[in-house]
């Protein structure tokens, strides 16, 4: 069985699904799910810029309503489940858990851990930290020791 890490920010869409479920085949794969909330992973200001380099000037002005800190907690429980009841429904096997502190050092440990074949980063584009090489995926290939392949989400959750 191919041992996937998989580290998101929202809940996986039914597209998103299908295509991490996809990419190996036939070949069953293990997900193991890492999700940070959105509020925790970057501050309002690069969230905002995004937002605004997408044409999303709607969701640049609500940015400041992004729950952040424990209040992000609930919302972000309650999209890992959702990713993990759709990833075990298209016919692999998942597991997952809410990362709390350092991303980046809870992907390296997992990795660890489990014996991790990749990592998958999906997640909104992040262009201001992908033009400075500070996003997951770039910061994770150079700490986790296998492939890390990073795609972006298909649509909103």
């Amino acid at each position: 069985m191919f041992t996937s890490v998989l580290m998101i920010e929202k809940a996986l869409t039914s597209a998103d699904v299908e295509f991490v479920t996809t990419l190996h085949g036939e070949e069953p794969v293990f997900f193991h799910v890492l999700l940070q909330p959105r509020g925790d992973q970057a501050d309002r200001l690069l969230r905002a810029i995004d937002d605004i380099a997408l044409g999303e000037l709607d969701e640049a002005a609500r940015e400041g309503e992004t729950p952040e800190g424990a209040d992000a907690q609930g919302a972000g429980a309650q999209a890992l489940e959702v990713s993990l009841i759709a990833l075990r429904s298209a016919g692999s096997r998942a597991e997952g858990r809410l990362v709390e502190d350092h991303p980046l050092d809870s992907l390296k440990s997992l990795v660890a851990e489990v014996g991790a074949d990749e990592v998958i980063v999906l997640t909104d584009p992040h262009y201001v930290e992908e033009f400075f090489h500070r996003d997951w995926a770039s910061r994770a290939r150079h700490k986790v020791g296998v492939p890390v392949l990073k795609l972006f989400s298909h649509s909103k959750a």
